[in-house]
């Protein structure tokens, strides 16, 4: 594919995602949460509970990771763990209260920021952006498969 360039576009995620969080944070007088801590919250929207272990897969994290996340997390407040109902052996875990206030706050302060940011591009510049999303989203889910082949060579989608 001529005109694309892989590493580009892979250079400019992280570094946007990071100036985005720190902008929210800013924004909202929001803690420092990290992006697991706001990914964990994501996934276990209000009302839900699930085990690490889905929340691991969800996260596309080891289980020991969530595992520490979470200790972390219920500590600070921001999650809580209680016997599975239907397995007495197994814990479900649920956001608080505080920590699904946070992540309302966090997620206005985003969509805020992101508006801000995209009305000083040009028209032209916001409809390719606009474009781009689904296939943001089509990479994401891609680079989230098992499946993705480790023997693609770089040149050969540039």
């Amino acid at each position: 594919m001529t005109g694309f360039d892989a590493a580009r576009l892979a250079a400019v995620i992280s570094p946007l995602r990071r100036a985005l969080l720190a902008a929210t944070r800013a924004e909202a007088a929001l803690p420092e949460l990290s992006d697991a801590q706001i990914d964990v919250i994501r996934a276990l929207p209000r009302g839900t509970s699930r085990g690490s272990a889905e929340i691991a897969a969800r996260l596309r994290l080891s289980r020991p990771t969530v595992s520490n996340l979470l200790g972390t997390m219920e500590a600070e407040g921001l999650v809580e763990r209680a016997p599975d109902p239907s397995d007495g052996r197994r814990v479900t875990v649920r956001a608080s209260a505080t920590a699904l206030d946070l992540f309302d706050r966090f997620d206005a302060a985003n969509a805020a920021l992101v508006t801000r940011a995209t009305a000083t591009l040009d028209d032209e510049d916001r409809v390719a952006l606009g474009r781009a999303l689904p296939v943001l989203e089509k990479l994401c889910a891609a680079l989230g498969a098992a499946d993705v082949p480790a023997s693609a060579d770089p040149k050969e989608i540039r």
